[in-house]
């Protein structure tokens, strides 16, 4: 199977999906049934179910994850700032619960192409944030050689295959209806995943499709509206539709999701949207604080746990960019 889409302890090792308890959770052991915060809306086939069995080692996973994808890309605003990242950047900060719940629904057998905002999902993929760093800044020890750089990462052994930089709005292009009709006449287990954030360079999404309900984009191919804030959706998500592709043939996710940063480095990103509709989907659609709150208020771990993780992670960073002086540039 296919899609295609428009490290705890050294900066050497890819991501865990399993992650040591702490003490705090001793009695909070068992699986765990939580409903997704928003129904799922579908197009010609049913909705999954709103119950998403979980763990707690699956909950810490998923916040230890957003946290370094979050501080992953600070970090690299802060580098591109400095001149250290050359060209154009396009940060994920926002998106990072669609990496990490479609990571936990499916496995490096199957394989994935993104577009350009690749950063995260190599990370999640089992790319290393060394490898992810030192590409973005054009080095050898990057995973495409200092050669992709921000727009083409790549990990063959993985099942990821870029990292790709269509430019231009993808979703209104005759491409997608051609993916449609083809996918769908040859009945090819595939899984088409709009990150729907809702702007694109100056422009919103209802200034360039009259319609903009992208999971019926499709027509004859099914699809579901998906809350891209909330790592459990996507994971029920991403999981009902890798059955349906395998059985049935092509499906369209769309995730209603939020970038933070402009679409580029070059872009302040508040031309276009007001900075209150910004700091409103931080408080209250925020990825990692959703998945915050379900730690907390299931006593698997405590503010002090999740700050300590938090502390980490930023170590880690500031590690991988301290070690940026023995990387060699790519000629």
């Amino acid at each position: 199977m296919s899609l295609y889409r428009t490290p705890s302890s050294s900066i050497l090792k890819p991501f865990s999906s399993s992650y040591p308890l702490f003490s705090s959770a001793a009695g909070h052991y068992s699986d765990l049934t939580i409903e997704t915060s928003v129904p799922f809306t579908a197009h010609k086939c049913e909705t999954p179910s709103r119950s998403v069995h979980t763990s707690p080692n699956e909950l810490l996973a998923f916040f230890r994850q957003m946290a370094l994808m979050r501080r992953m890309e600070i970090a690299a605003d802060s580098l591109y700032k400095a001149k250290l990242i050359r060209g154009f950047c396009h940060l994920y900060d926002g998106q990072e619960a669609v990496a990490v719940g479609m990571e936990a629904a499916i496995t490096k057998k199957d394989a994935i192409i993104t577009a350009y905002r690749d950063h995260c999902t190599f990370l999640r993929r089992g790319g290393t944030l060394l490898e992810a760093l030192a590409e973005l800044m054009g080095r050898q020890a990057g995973c495409s050689k200092g050669k992709g750089g921000w727009m083409h990462f790549y990990k063959k052994d993985a099942g990821f295959y870029g990292g790709h930089g269509i430019v231009g709005a993808q979703q209104i292009r005759v491409s997608c209806l051609r993916r449609s009709n083809i996918s769908a006449l040859w009945d090819l287990p595939v899984i088409f995943v709009c990150e729907n954030n809702h702007y694109g360079m100056g422009t919103a999404e209802w200034r360039a499709a009259k319609s903009p309900a992208y999971y019926k984009r499709g027509d004859y191919v099914p699809g579901i509206k998906v809350d891209g804030m909330d790592a459990l959706a996507v994971k029920q998500a991403c999981k009902f539709a890798k059955e349906h592709a395998l059985k049935n043939g092509p499906i369209i996710l769309e995730m209603d999701t939020y970038r933070y940063h402009g679409h580029s480095m070059s872009d302040p990103g508040s031309t276009y949207r007001t900075r209150d509709e910004i700091t409103g989907i931080r408080q209250e659609r925020d990825p990692i604080d959703r998945i915050r709150k379900l730690l907390l208020s299931h006593e698997i771990a405590t503010e002090k746990d999740l700050k300590d993780i938090e502390k980490e992670m930023r170590k880690e960073v500031d590690e991988a960019i301290a070690a940026k002086a023995r990387w060699k540039v790519q000629c």
